[in-house]
């Protein structure tokens, strides 16, 4: 195995033992960032989660199984607004430039996780 495919196979390792169904299609979703070498799999705050160059923009929450993406604030407002989102406020800590969503969707989401990637590569 080279060094290369061994360092993919580790950036997937927080994204095993994923059970529900949003997370299930987190994992689905990730996986089309694969052959992309700016985006790797990580944890945020023991979340399983992506990355591009470096900056969090989206993950999946292991309880609620509810997708989270890094959107610019006023993004995150008008989609709260508009019933699409939930803040994200883990420990009840308010997080402006993050939104949940709980409905998992592959065409919804797999749109959210390119309008993060772009607002975190801006």
């Amino acid at each position: 195995m080279t060094s290369q495919r061994r360092r993919a196979d580790s950036s997937r390792a927080p994204l095993r033992n994923l059970t529900n169904h949003g997370q299930l299609l987190f994992l689905s979703l990730a996986d089309t960032f694969s052959d992309d070498p700016d985006v790797t799999h990580s944890t945020m705050m023991g979340y399983p989660c992506l990355r591009s160059k470096g900056s969090f923009f989206a993950c999946v929450e292991r309880t609620t199984g509810h997708l989270v993406v890094k959107l610019p604030a006023p993004r995150v407002r008008e989609l709260i607004a508009l019933g699409r989102a939930i803040s994200f406020a883990p420990n009840g800590r308010v997080f402006k430039e993050w939104a949940a969503f709980p409905g998992p969707d592959r065409k919804e989401w797999r749109g959210l996780l390119q309008e993060a990637r772009a607002f975190v590569n801006a």
